[in-house]
């Protein structure tokens, strides 16, 4: 959870609503509907590392036959431990936490007093989206590969000795540093995984890596500063939440709540920076006292250069990173790549805030296998659609194109390029509809079906915001959805699709009408990660905030989870809970299967988001106990003890 910055909608503009609730039929029936939850009682947990942790609470798998091929674990039941759970016969290990060096860097200190030149070379806070490109490129190679990892942003309570008092150039440097992503080499051996160090692949790229603009948006001039005045060159990423991966072996680095790190101070903020959500005081990083380019009043310009899709090559580490502008400028929570029946790539990217919209990119040229020299200019020159979902389950892509739609200079856009820097006005607009927070996307590997996360809107239907609709179809919506479409004639590229509301996650104990569905299943909230298997398991992640995480509404259910969902009988199992007070989100796997990364963020969060420095252990000690100090993301692998496919 981001402190703050996901509870803060920015969008006022009057774009039509759907005004109808759906019918009870559209949501439960027709084979799409709604999965009602059974809410299992809180079992006991064991600390991360041995099999079996789950004896307190678990039942067996549904006898159904169909469901039974596809998820073939014990479900485990929810856990308020401070530990990783998962079900017997596996287990789960860490396998790189915040601080670790990447390379052959230094090791990390449990105080925290290395400063920003450690920083730099060992991994980055709060691990989030993440890919496993095989070694060597191209190959299937399940014994040697790199994982990309984003590092979405820093708590500053446990970053620093002291937390933020005093506040120095050094406490920016370093926390600039524990951004942006690691790429690392792993291996197996003897049947586990560990860290290759050194490795000529190793890198950070953090929020001072030069990073290249391309596009039609490059060059404009409202990407243009005093220190960059070609618009060509930004200094960072940062706030990089979900990611993508390219068939030609690259990987999608999305910028999400980049304005949090903006102030704009002594000065009314203009509407054009407000619609992103820059204010006069930024979320509380503080970076413009020490980094003036992070002060908006003085450089209004640099908000305009983040808020968008990065691409890097992760196997060469000499290859300069680059902001694909073509892809639109919001709040990417991910970018999930396939293809069109023509071979052009498609690029699904939902904008996670309140009230905010669903993205589609279409390359204008086609992927050729084997041509990368071609493939990395596939994100440069395509178009941007965005959803409109429509009565009776059907949706229409819209343009983003200058000149059409009412995208011209009269509406405020001079240019392409002004559209894809504003891309949330242009999606206003054209009439696009506004979501319950669009989280990350995933396509079925067969049916090419797609799902995105919704994952809730508390303030759906409250006065003064916009009321339910068709696809957004609870009021206060604390638990989320999950939606789900098909793209016409099945192809990717196609200008319409149509849709329903495949999953309305919930507490049955609320007895809460549009919970009730005919099949029963592991109750869960917020869902935010989506991922999908060679086999077609939909893993679900959920990020229910500290805030209420096990009490109210939520009491319960545990802590945060990642789940498997078979999307043809939508039975749903728990497989995984975390520690206290963290976020579980990005997972990927080897070729063979066998082995799941999956990202523990935050540990030890506490309600208000921020640690107090002087009580780093008052929450969470996950992963390394008393010992470690402070409490630190981390990325965990999961084997089965057999060396059995994950899930069968």
């Amino acid at each position: 959870m981001k402190p703050g910055a996901d509870d803060l909608p920015c969008n006022i503009s009057g774009n039509p609503m759907l005004p109808v609730e759906p019918s009870r039929r559209q949501v439960l029936g027709g084979g799409l509907g709604a999965l009602g939850f059974l809410l299992l009682g809180c079992g006991g947990g064991e600390p991360l590392n041995p099999p079996g942790t789950n004896a307190d609470g678990d039942r067996p798998p549904p006898k159904d036959p169909m469901a039974a091929s596809l998820l073939g674990f014990t479900a485990i039941a929810p856990s308020d431990a401070d530990a990783v759970r998962v079900p017997p016969g596996y287990r789960a290990t860490v396998l790189f936490a915040w601080g670790d060096p990447v390379s052959d860097g230094p090791a990390f200190q449990p105080d925290a007093s290395q400063g920003a030149a450690e920083q730099q070379v060992q991994a980055g806070m709060h691990h989030d989206g993440i890919h496993y490109f095989p070694l060597p490129a191209g190959s299937s190679s399940s014994d040697r590969g790199l994982l990309a990892i984003n590092h979405e942003y820093t708590d500053e309570g446990l970053l620093h000795p002291g937390g933020m008092e005093p506040w120095t150039a050094d406490k920016v440097a370093k926390s600039q540093a524990a951004h942006g992503v690691s790429i690392i080499e792993v291996e197996r051996v003897q049947g586990r995984y560990r860290v290759v160090r050194p490795s000529r692949y190793a890198r950070r790229i953090t929020a001072r890596t030069p990073i290249r603009l391309s596009g039609p948006a490059a060059g404009d001039v409202l990407l243009r500063t005093a220190a960059d005045p070609t618009g060509r060159e930004v200094l960072g990423t940062i706030n990089n939440c979900a990611m993508g991966h390219t068939p030609w072996g690259t990987y999608l680095s999305c910028e999400e709540n980049f304005n949090g790190y903006f102030s704009h101070p002594g000065m009314p903020v203009p509407p054009e920076l407000r619609r992103y959500g820059i204010s006069a005081s930024g979320a509380g990083y503080r970076w413009a006292e020490h980094d003036e380019r992070f002060d908006a009043t003085r450089h209004p310009h640099e908000p305009n250069r983040f808020g968008w899709v990065v691409e890097i090559d992760p196997y060469d580490p000499s290859a300069q990173p680059v902001k694909r502008t073509a892809l639109g400028r919001f709040k990417h929570e991910g970018a999930t790549v396939t293809l069109a029946a023509d071979g052009r790539v498609v690029v699904y990217m939902g904008d996670d805030e309140r009230f905010e919209y669903i993205y589609k990119y279409v390359s204008r040229d086609r992927y050729v296998p084997g041509d990368r020299e071609r493939a990395l200019r596939l994100l440069d020159e395509g178009t941007l659609y965005v959803a409109r979902f429509d009565e009776g389950g059907r949706g229409t892509w819209l343009p983003l194109v200058h000149g059409q739609g009412g995208l011209d200079a009269a509406a405020g856009f001079a240019s392409q390029a002004q559209v894809l820097i504003w891309t949330r006005q242009a999606a206003d607009r054209v009439g696009a509809t506004k979501m319950d927070r669009p989280e990350w996307i995933a396509v079925h590997p067969k049916s090419g079906e797609v799902f995105c996360s919704l994952t809730n809107n508390n303030q759906r239907g409250e006065m003064g915001y916009p009321g339910t609709d068709a696809a957004n179809p609870r009021a206060r919506n604390l638990f989320g959805h999950i939606l789900r479409w098909r793209e016409a004639g099945d192809d990717a590229a196609a200008l319409t699709f149509t849709w329903d509301v495949f999953l309305l996650a919930g507490n049955p104990q609320l007895g809460e009408e549009n919970l009730r569905g005919n099949l029963q299943g592991d109750a869960f909230g917020s869902p935010d990660g989506l991922w999908f298997d060679a086999r077609g398991v939909l893993w679900v992640q959920t990020d229910v905030s500290p805030s209420v995480l096990n009490q109210g509404p939520y009491a319960g259910m545990g802590n945060n989870q990642m789940l498997a969902v078979d999307p043809q009988t939508r039975q749903v199992r728990r497989f995984l809970t975390g520690p206290v007070g963290c976020e579980v989100t990005g997972v990927t796997a080897t070729p063979d299967g066998r082995a799941l990364f999956v990202n523990i963020q935050h540990p030890g969060e506490p309600p208000g988001e921020r640690s107090d420095p002087a009580a780093p252990l008052k929450v969470s000690r996950w992963p390394d106990g008393v010992e470690g100090g402070r409490p630190r993301s981390a990325t965990i692998v999961i084997q089965h003890e057999d060396g059995r496919v994950i899930g069968t």
